[in-house]
């Protein structure tokens, strides 16, 4: 689960990391009130909430605007002024934001905030750098531990920094036992090139961060940047949370903070169904048991679709325990993406029954209709009972065709696409 910038620096700022006020806004009005409390005299920031990152480099579609924060549009503007806040806020709600990590339609923003000034100081070694600095925490899956990095090289791609220059880049290990110790903050505070009197808040940042990710099962806790403001403060200048959906039934609280208008719409619905869903771009849906054997399906139809630019519609994995009603939902949810041009139906019985399969689709076929070839692979418990009953209708549902191996099926349904 994701949570807006705004969520991830309240939740960081419980645990004792600064950061800059800011007022949450719905309209263009309520922005410029905000502009009123938190501008001082000066200026504020108008800040797009939306789960991408990169807003301050997107463009605000169908505006007429170019992307970018210097003249451009962009999800992260500087407003002089109340007039002008209002003027930025009204562009940001009218125009969905595109970035480099959303689609190419952009999503649509429906909050916005409005922050106090808090622009970073000039960095005294290059003055055309500013003190922003990149830290976070995930796992290490090749050490099986959490892993706290920090950059220098804040506000840029984390990911081009760690290809171009992976020495600016420190790393430490954090148990859960644990937590992040006080001398592994330190050590990191010093090793990022923070003055003497800059270590204690640097400190308490990165403890935040530590906390957030062990007591709340984050599975990502990121800060870029961490700034080093004009008037000398170290904050949160912007932050990103996501959240580990396993451990949502020890952390109710933060259901609250889930925005379905972010989410996708047919994912939200498949959950309803306990359906393990994931939207992909190909043209072939796949209907598989068990998350190995989805990944696996998803393999195979790239390995024999690569040539002609056939690939996988989506990722679901309909469980050990399905239904009937939850798997035709599963094949009502897959057609309902219009690129779908067919589909894969592979299952392996063990804990499923292959004839429950067969029977949802049969039902599936005879409720929902089904336009596109149907291609199954079936093997596993109850495999003889399911071929019997996919036999007896296939002159009723002439649309499914059953192949006798996973290779067999690949190769059919990526043809079949074709």
């Amino acid at each position: 689960m994701k949570v807006h910038e705004y969520q991830a620096k309240e939740l960081l700022a419980g645990y004792g990391a600064p950061t800059p006020k800011h007022i949450v806004c719905k309209t263009p009005d309520e922005v410029a009130a905000a502009f009123d409390k938190l501008s001082n005299g000066g200026g504020a920031m108008v800040k797009a909430q939306i789960h991408a990152g990169g807003r301050g480099a997107g463009e605000l579609l169908g505006s007429g605007l170019p992307a970018g924060k210097d003249g451009g549009t962009g999800g992260v503007k500087f407003a002089a002024n109340r007039d002008k806040a209002k003027a930025i806020a009204e562009l940001m709600f009218k125009y969905p934001l595109k970035t480099k990590q959303n689609g190419p339609e952009g999503q649509k923003i429906s909050t916005v905030i409005v922050q106090e000034d808090a622009e970073p100081a000039s960095n005294p070694k290059d003055a055309t750098k500013k003190l922003e600095y990149y830290v976070a925490m995930t796992l290490d899956r090749s050490n099986g531990l959490p892993l706290l990095m920090a950059s220098a090289e804040g506000g840029m791609d984390i990911e081009e920094v760690a290809e171009k220059h992976p020495e600016l880049i420190f790393k430490v290990h954090v148990t859960p036992e644990t937590g992040l110790k006080p001398y592994q903050a330190q050590k990191m505070a010093f090793d990022l090139g923070f003055t003497n009197d800059q270590i204690a808040p640097v400190v308490k940042i990165l403890t935040a961060i530590s906390k957030l990710y062990f007591e709340k099962d984050a599975s990502m806790v990121e800060v870029n940047p961490l700034a080093v403001t004009k008037k000398g403060d170290v904050v949160v200048l912007d932050a990103k949370v996501d959240f580990d959906d396993n451990a949502g039934f020890r952390h109710k609280e933060l259901e609250a903070l889930r925005d379905l208008g972010e989410e996708n719409p047919t994912e939200i619905r498949a959950a309803a169904a306990s359906l393990n869903y994931i939207q992909l771009d190909g043209s072939i849906g796949c209907l598989v048991n068990g998350a190995g054997l989805a990944m696996a399906t998803m393999d195979m139809v790239n390995y024999y679709g690569k040539e002609f630019g056939i690939g996988p519609a989506n990722f679901l994995d309909v469980g050990g325990g399905v239904t009937a009603e939850n798997a035709v939902e599963a094949f009502r949810i897959i057609l309902s993406d219009a690129k779908v041009k067919a589909i894969f139906v592979n299952v392996f019985g063990g804990i499923a029954s292959c004839a429950r399969i067969a029977e949802a689709l049969v039902k599936a076929g005879r409720e929902v209709g089904f336009k596109v070839p149907v291609v199954v692979r079936l093997e596993g418990n109850e495999v003889e009972k399911a071929r019997e009953i996919l036999g007896a209708v296939k002159d009723e549902i002439p649309a499914i065709r059953v192949a006798p191996t996973l290779t067999d099926a690949a190769k059919m349904v990526v043809e079949l696409a074709k």
